[in-house]
């Protein structure tokens, strides 16, 4: 009777692919943000290192120790890229969230610009009689005009209108001496419509300019004419230097 030959049991089974995947899935999975990747070959480690650990129980394999190696390089590299995973969620979080609070400092900033541009241009509208501090210690005062009666010699007056005198005064409350460069008034009437200038030979007009001391004030004058038929309030416009601040403006009845 002849001995029953049994299967001689396969000396590479699928350990050395286990093995291998566990390998590159550690190793991947070690790039933090190719976590996407790492799990693949992880699993597939994992999976394969199985099979081989079953194939070599049952006695049809004899790379158990690599099927073995696989399986927990697999597991690691399941366990890196999820940690991996959540670690990278919290960085885009935190990105999210920072990105996310620049842009409400930046909105939160324009709308405080905003709101102090309104308010500083609110500020900057004033009743006849009224003070406008501009700064370096200059006070500017717009008196409610009056009515003035050119002579016979004016320009920039037609006869049928409305001749009124502008008085401006600055005041110089600071400590040093301020070079004045404010230009002529800007005059409209509540429509809009621009004034003109008068000039005439009485003397009574005066134009602001030079410069003021600390503790002193300048006065100016300034006549203009308004049709017939002007709307009944009017608007002076004026800065002690255009170049460094922007007009205020004064208003009230028309005389």
């Amino acid at each position: 009777m002849e001995p029953l030959l049994l299967p001689q049991p396969r000396a590479v089974g699928m350990g050395i692919p286990a093995l291998v995947l566990g390998v590159v899935g550690v190793a991947v999975g070690m790039l933090v943000f190719l976590f996407w990747v790492s799990w693949l070959p992880s699993l597939l480690a994992v999976v394969f290192g199985c099979v081989g650990l079953s194939r070599a129980r049952k006695g049809l394999a004899t790379d158990k120790g690599m099927a073995l190696a696989g399986v927990v390089l697999g597991g690691c590299g399941l366990l890196i890229a999820i940690g991996s995973g959540v670690f990278t969620g919290f960085v885009v979080k935190a990105m999210v969230d920072d990105k996310r609070e620049q842009v409400e400092e930046v909105r939160a900033s324009a709308e405080a610009q905003r709101k102090t541009s309104e308010a500083e241009e609110k500020a900057r509208h004033l009743s006849f009689g009224a003070s406008y501090a501009f700064g370096d210690g200059l006070k500017v005062t717009v008196a409610k005009p009056e009515p003035f009666d050119p002579d016979s010699f004016a320009t920039g007056h037609e006869k049928g209108n409305k001749a009124f005198q502008v008085t401006i005064t600055v005041a110089n409350t600071g400590t040093e001496r301020f070079e004045l460069d404010p230009g002529l008034p800007r005059v409209n009437d509540a429509d809009g419509a621009t004034t003109e200038l008068v000039i005439d030979g009485s003397g009574r007009q005066k134009i602001i300019s030079g410069y003021v001391l600390p503790g002193r004030q300048v006065v100016g004058k300034y006549a203009y004419s308004l049709p017939p038929d002007a709307a009944g309030t009017m608007e002076v416009e004026f800065s002690p230097d255009e170049e460094q601040w922007e007009r205020s403006y004064w208003s009230g009845p028309t005389p």
